[in-house]
């Protein structure tokens, strides 16, 4: 029912693309993120919580239509819907039904829930096309509580030493969750002029976080939460004494904090980890996978292994490869 094609996954029988990366009639989107969502498109059709989001990314004049999540449409004779995949707000599986015949594709996600999106919701069917950016045993994330308490600790300490604390995350998604999960009360909070850009339609969406302030001068004591690649411009230097530190799941690799040359780094991913893979998978009840982005030749041969049928999907989705968003 689904195919790969040059532009992008594309569901013939219903005539739509999920995710594409190249300009087509008609794209299904899971969710905002860049590797996901490209201009050019006639029609977009994503998730109700989605939609502002998507707006912002591809500008006022695209024609937009939304969906509440569980809310079927129906496109050629082919039943679709779109369910949480608790990546970042708004985010959704892609649920497309044709004669008994059941594919979902998952777009990015992860199973443990937070404040700032829906959480995952499993979905039943006979192929699922999962994503696998974080396909690998060693990818086991703590509990959130546990990396919020590292956090704050890390911010004590450099206000006590007269330090700003500058917090790089994705702009849209990890950002937001980092300011629904910190300890406010601790001191000011700021936020680089990407991450205030997405923030604003999450309060607008009613997700609770702590309230930020510009980035102006020099900022000890304070929290600043910014950008990737703000870590090598000119703007960081501006802060006075900071210790910097990245919130990601390739925190995880050993030496990644080193090479990055950062103080710390905190272990918090907007993706599925290994353990969440697989219960993801097994959930479905799919007998077909099809595994995209990340490690997706190592999920497909361990699943090859425990007797599934697996495909390995080469995509143009980069998951958390995409550091400025």
């Amino acid at each position: 029912m689904v195919s790969l094609t040059e532009r992008g996954l594309y569901c013939t029988a219903g005539d739509f693309y999920i995710d594409p990366w190249e300009p087509v009639e008609r794209a299904v989107i899971t969710h905002a993120h860049s590797d996901h969502l490209h201009a050019g498109s006639r029609l977009y059709i994503t998730s109700a919580a989605g939609a502002p989001v998507v707006r912002t990314r591809i500008g006022a004049e695209a024609s937009i239509e939304s969906v509440s999540f569980g809310e079927p449409f129906t496109r050629d004779g082919v039943r679709v819907s779109l369910h949480p995949a608790g990546h970042i707000l708004g985010s959704g599986q892609v649920r497309i039904e044709r004669g008994g015949e059941v594919w979902v594709v998952s777009g990015d996600y992860k199973l443990d829930p937070d404040a700032t999106c829906a959480p995952f919701e499993s979905v039943r069917c006979h192929t699922f096309v999962t994503e696998c950016t974080f396909g690998l045993p060693v990818f086991r994330w703590r509990p959130q509580a546990e990396v919020f308490t590292q956090i704050n600790a890390w911010w004590r300490a450099n206000r006590e030493a007269g330090k700003a604390s500058v917090l790089f995350s994705y702009p849209l998604g990890k950002a937001q969750r980092i300011l629904a999960g910190v300890d406010a009360s601790m001191g000011p909070i700021h936020a680089h002029g990407s991450v205030e850009r997405y923030t604003a339609i999450y309060r607008e969406a009613g997700v609770p976080m702590a309230a930020t302030l510009p980035v102006t001068g020099q900022l000890a004591g304070a929290l600043i939460v910014a950008p990737p690649l703000a870590r090598t411009t000119a703007w960081l230097r501006k802060l006075g004494p900071v210790s910097a530190a990245m919130a990601s799941g390739w925190m995880r690799i050993r030496g990644t904090r080193r090479r990055l040359s950062l103080d710390r780094g905190f272990v918090l991913s907007d993706h599925a980890d290994w353990p969440g893979l697989m219960s993801a998978i097994e959930s479905s009840g799919a007998t077909q996978v099809w595994t995209t982005h990340g490690y997706r030749d190592a999920v497909a041969r361990w699943l090859q292994e425990k007797g599934l049928e697996a495909r390995s999907v080469e995509t143009r989705y980069q998951g958390d490869a995409q550091e400025e968003d």
